[in-house]
Order: C-alpha cells, then sequence, then structure tokens
C-alpha cells in the first residue's frame, strides 16, 4: 500500500486562537501534536496559552505529566505501552482530523486512564487517534493534563491563590474543553457534538466533569470505560493542610511559596515519606479530586446534577478487569469440570462455591465455571449501581460488558483496558487481539456503536440487536463477545453473592499481583 505525507509551509495550517499551528498530512488525515491549550504555575489554576507568532510546529507530541514513581515494563504483551518527555508544562493535545475543513464532524476527546495519577495521553499504543479518524470520519482529540500531587494537592488552606489546587488537574480538562469550543471548527469538528470518552481512570474523570459546573456545555455525551471502582479513583476528604505541613517540614521550609519551586523529585519524596502515616488515619493524601465549590463530590454519595442529568451516557466494564492480569495456574478448558468445581469450593466453601456456581452458569453458559475465579466485581458491582440510579434520571444511560477472551495461553479472560483496541479499531496494534474469524467481527461491532453514539447519543446500528436504554429495574446489557447479544439484569444477583463471598479473598490476591490502570 502506498502512503501520502505532506508537510510543507502551507500545507496543515490552522489559525487558532493563539496563533497560527501546522501539522502534517498522511494519508487522508491531517495530523497536529503537542499544540499548548493552557499554562500553569503549580499549584495554580490555569490561564489560557500565550499567544504566538509565527506558526506553532505542531509536529512532535508535548511534554506529559511527571510520574511519582519510575514505569516499569509489566503484561506489554496484554496492554503494550510508549513512554515519553515528562514536563510540568504538560498542557498540550493531539488532534486527528479528515480535513481541515467547515464540515463539523463529531468531536471524540480522549481521556486517558491511570487514575488521577499516572498515565498520558499516548501511554498506550491502542491510545492512537489515527484510525478512528479515517475510518469513523471524526475529528479525534487527546489531552495531557496535571496529575497526582500536581495536579490534586489541596492547599486552599495557605491563601486564595490556591482555593482549587486540589482539583487542578480537572481545571486543565476543563481548560482544554474550552480550547476544544474556541478552536475545533477550524480544524473540521463540531463544537457542539463533542463526546468524551475514556478508561479507568479516564472514565472516572468523566464522571467527575458531570459533577463540576465550570464543565456545563463543554461536551455533549459520554461514554465511561471501566471508570468506576470499589476502593480506587475515590474523592479526597477533608482539608490538605496537615498533609502540606508534613511535607514542608520534611524539606524544611516555613513558606508554601517555596513548594512552587522545590524540585518534583524533592516534593514527591517528601509526600511519600508522610502520606502513609496520614492515610491510615483516614486523613486527606490527594491525588484524588476534592469536593468543594469548584466540584460536587461522587455522583453515588452526593447525588447526580440535574444539570447533566441528560447527558447521554455509554457505561461498561470487562469480564476480568484487574483479576484477568493474574496468570492462571489451570488450563481451563483441559481441566475436568467436576476438577474446576472442587478448585472453587475449595477457595470459597462448599456451599457459597455451589452458589456461585449455580449464578455463574445462568449468568454465562459458555464459559468453564473456573472463570468464577476471573470475574470482576470491583468495577461491575459499582458500575451497576450508578446505571440503576442515572437511569432514573432520564432516558439515554446505556449499559455494556466486554466478554471476548483472547489468545493468550489458550484462551484468557479478558483484562482491564483490553477493550481500548477495539473501541479506537487499533487492534491491529495489540497483537493478543488477534484471533481469527473474531477480531474484525468484534471490532466493527464495538467501533460502530461508539461512532452511532459520537453520532446521535445513541449506541445502536445494523450491527447489533435493538438496544434500549437502562431504567432502575431493568440494566439493558450488550455483551460484546464471540456472540454478542442483549442480556437483561443477567449478573446482578451474581456480582452481589461475588461482592459477598469473595470480596476478601479477592483483595487479599490483589495485593500480590502488580496492575495497571
Amino acid at each position: 500500500m502506498e502512503h501520502y505525507f505532506a508537510c510543507n509551509s502551507d500545507t496543515a495550517v490552522v489559525e487558532t486562537k493563539q496563533g497560527k499551528v501546522r501539522g502534517y498530512v498522511y494519508d487522508d488525515m491531517t495530523i497536529f501534536k503537542g499544540i499548548p491549550y493552557a499554562s500553569a504555575k503549580r499549584f495554580h489554576a490555569p490561564q489560557e496559552a500565550e499567544p504566538w507568532e509565527g506558526v506553532f510546529n505542531a509536529t512532535n507530541y508535548g511534554y506529559v505529566c511527571p510520574l511519582m514513581e519510575d514505569d516499569t515494563a509489566n503484561a506489554e504483551l496484554k496492554v503494550p505501552h510508549r513512554y515519553w518527555l515528562m514536563n510540568e508544562n504538560c498542557q498540550n493535545l493531539n488532534i486527528w482530523t479528515p480535513a481541515c475543513d467547515d464540515q463539523k464532524r463529531p468531536v471524540m476527546v480522549w481521556l486517558h486512564g491511570g487514575g488521577f495519577w499516572a498515565g498520558s495521553s499516548i501511554e498506550q499504543m491502542a491510545y492512537e487517534g489515527g484510525n478512528m479518524c479515517s475510518i469513523g470520519q471524526v475529528v479525534v482529540v487527546s489531552l495531557n493534563h496535571r496529575l497526582n500531587i500536581l495536579g490534586y494537592l489541596d492547599l486552599s488552606d495557605f491563601g486564595e491563590e490556591y482555593k482549587n489546587s486540589g482539583n487542578a488537574g480537572t481545571d486543565d480538562i476543563i481548560a482544554a474543553l474550552r480550547w476544544i469550543q474556541d478552536n475545533i471548527a477550524a480544524f473540521g469538528g463540531d463544537p457542539d457534538n463533542v463526546t468524551l470518552f475514556g478508561q479507568s481512570g479516564g472514565g472516572a474523570k468523566i464522571m467527575t466533569l458531570l459533577q463540576t459546573p465550570a464543565a456545563d456545555g463543554l461536551y455533549a455525551k459520554g461514554i465511561i470505560m471501566s471508570g468506576v471502582a470499589t476502593g480506587l479513583m475515590e474523592d479526597s476528604k477533608g482539608s490538605g493542610k496537615k498533609l502540606v505541613e508534613k511535607m514542608m517540614a520534611q524539606l524544611q521550609i516555613d513558606d508554601v511559596k517555596e513548594l512552587e519551586t522545590v524540585p518534583y523529585a524533592s516534593l514527591v519524596a517528601a509526600y511519600d515519606a508522610v502520606k502513609d502515616e496520614l492515610a491510615k488515619v483516614g486523613a486527606y493524601v490527594g491525588c484524588s479530586p476534592l469536593q468543594n465549590e469548584f466540584y460536587e463530590g461522587f455522583a453515588l454519595e452526593k447525588g447526580f446534577r440535574k444539570e447533566t442529568a441528560n447527558v447521554p451516557i455509554l457505561m461498561g466494564t470487562v469480564f476480568g478487569e484487574f483479576g484477568a492480569f493474574a496468570p492462571s495456574k489451570y488450563d481451563k478448558y483441559k481441566m475436568p469440570k467436576s476438577q474446576q468445581i472442587k478448585i472453587i469450593e475449595d477457595f470459597a466453601g462448599k456451599e457459597k462455591g455451589d452458589q456461585l456456581i449455580d449464578l455463574f452458569e445462568k449468568a454465562y453458559p459458555e464459559r468453564p465455571v473456573l472463570d468464577i475465579l476471573m470475574l470482576d466485581f470491583l468495577f461491575r458491582e459499582p458500575t451497576e449501581a450508578y446505571i440503576r440510579k442515572r437511569s432514573a434520571l432520564n432516558q439515554c444511560t446505556y449499559s455494556y460488558m466486554f466478554d471476548l477472551d483472547m489468545s493468550i495461553d489458550g484462551g484468557t479472560a479478558p483484562w482491564h483496558c483490553s477493550d481500548i483496541p477495539y473501541v479506537f479499531h487499533n487492534t491491529e496494534l495489540v497483537p493478543s487481539t488477534q484471533e481469527k474469524g473474531v477480531t474484525e467481527k468484534i471490532e466493527k461491532q464495538i467501533f460502530d456503536t461508539v461512532m452511532a453514539f459520537a453520532r446521535t447519543g445513541n449506541p445502536n446500528h445494523d450491527g447489533l440487536p435493538n438496544w434500549p436504554s437502562s431504567t432502575p429495574e431493568n440494566e439493558q446489557v450488550m455483551v460484546f463477545g464471540k456472540n454478542t447479544s442483549l442480556k437483561c439484569n443477567f449478573d446482578r444477583e451474581l456480582i452481589e453473592k461475588a461482592v459477598e463471598y469473595l470480596g476478601e479473598a479477592f483483595a487479599k490476591s490483589m495485593e500480590e499481583t502488580e496492575i495497571q490502570h
């Protein structure tokens, strides 16, 4: 296949509010990388990027937010990663567009995973926006923003200038969405049809934006992928005063202003030295959004805001999530069912094990019963609760489950992040997705779902059974797998019992398993 490339003084040049930017043309797309959407002093609210003279070279990815600990290569076969230059000046975004014209295409804004403390817009290979742009004829945007103690450290007790430092990372995202409103039409996008989509921490960021008045009107729809998990990505509680004072004592400084210029590595070291002591007593340790006048708090605890109650949401999880990262000790497809049952009964006890097996076989009749030990409830249970409560407010809440085994070790339950390549139409970039006669079919079903939702707020298309929105009484779940089908309340009782019977054992096993999110 021959490819087309162009990068000249008069090619792929767009006028933005701050000045001209130049990207490049590749095949049927125009691509821009690393465009600044804002700037910010440490712990302060972002400001619009300063105008520039001449033409900004938007052919390189911008800095990503510094991480608090070194990355290590792990589970790369399941989730291929990329690593990039880190700097606190990380407020930048990337754009893939079919053309810089006046066509007003749907805009897809990707919010990356990694909780509120890690990750980047390019961290995973599957985050590449080219296929989604070209095949779906949409404008794709991904962005970087402040994370961890740079984005979520509350210093509000130390002065008005820090009043929302506990949500600076979310403030950055809102600044990016404002930039998109101001500029995306020049890149061929429709500012009135912006769909946020994100996985894990990215999904949690969408739920946070729904609860943040300053974000109202900056987006039209949301796709939340594995975005809410018991015990993870929860709101911060209380004031950051004690944490900050202890950090200053570690650093031997008296003026909080000095925290703005302390080398990042020293700042992290001071935080690490004091956070565990505070966490043990439930005190504020930051690194997640803080409820205040800016952010109204997690909806399941504080209630859904009426202003965003009718924003269409497509929301779901993956069958295995974190549990499927751990390599299985057993060959489930060669092991007799009687032996599988014994393993489950040894794990949960005979009475509880038999109840789980009965419920599991009703929910997942095509799966070996041993897959009970891979079943996710950490994400699924709060996701079900979120869908029940949100669907009471509207008729535009849609539920899905990704339930497709991957071609590793004879068939591995899908793990956290395993649905991302299908959403982006990027399975070609993730070798473990490949299964002849299966991959292309499922990728098309999922991708067409995402594109339908982006265009209309409704995920239905010709390649799926009819998909009603959910109600509090009936969760209508599109289960994507080898035999994609719609199921109603299919796992509700199973998940309830799994939480009750397996929760403690699962938590212990996770302590022994390094996970990525």
